[in-house]
């Protein structure tokens, strides 16, 4: 099968989602693509990032993590995102970050990735759901192909059993809720699998 490179792109304030992505590394190079670990840019003034412990020491512990460019995109044969959910919604940083992407759309050059997604939230039904199929309609105006976990794993039954793509639930402490590891990994080799599939149907 044909070589497939991921970007994973995320947005994480105290970890959780940078997390999630490193397990989704992890599940992409057990199914053999070349992965890229990216963060988006940080908008948030720094007064409010030292205001908060744990955010201040997770931008610490990753500010060598590249930041994410629309060079990556185009990069990439497939593309996983990880974002917390803010009111249901994708936070502002993500939301900035695609909002850049209008000259890779118009050129047609973000047609055909396969793309996933994953979320997190501070309770069960906090807006995860809610949150990825507003990344996935983002992914639809690209005219990208949506690789949604499904029920394709039996992870996805002891991680929450969402369909739409991998969602945690993370108390005030900071640790998760529920066992998802096993599920981002799945989501990851689907996703890299189903990129497989279509660049070799391409001839790539």
């Amino acid at each position: 099968m044909a070589n497939v490179k991921l970007a994973i792109i995320y947005y994480s304030s105290t970890g959780t989602n940078y997390k999630l992505a490193q397990w989704a590394a992890e599940g992409a190079k057990e199914a053999g693509a070349e992965v890229k670990v990216l963060k988006v840019q940080e908008l948030a003034p720094q007064a409010a990032i030292d205001s908060n412990p744990a955010w201040k020491a997770h931008a610490e512990a990753t500010k060598d993590v590249p930041v994410a460019s629309a060079a990556d995109l185009e990069w990439a044969d497939a593309l996983i995102f990880s974002v917390p959910t803010r009111f249901g919604n994708v936070p502002s940083q993500m939301k900035q970050f695609i909002d850049t992407l209008g000259g890779l759309w118009a050129q047609g050059k973000l047609a055909n990735k396969v793309v996933s997604a994953m979320a997190s939230a501070g309770n069960p039904h906090g807006g995860q759901e809610a949150t990825i199929l507003a990344l996935h309609t983002s992914f639809y105006h690209w005219g990208a192909i949506v690789a949604a976990p499904g029920y394709t794993d039996q992870s996805a039954y002891t991680s929450g059993g969402n369909p739409y793509g991998t969602s945690v639930t993370v108390n005030q402490d900071g640790s998760l809720q529920e066992d998802v590891q096993a599920a981002v990994m799945h989501q990851a080799k689907r996703t890299v699998t189903v990129a497989g599939w279509v660049k070799q149907g391409q001839g790539g």
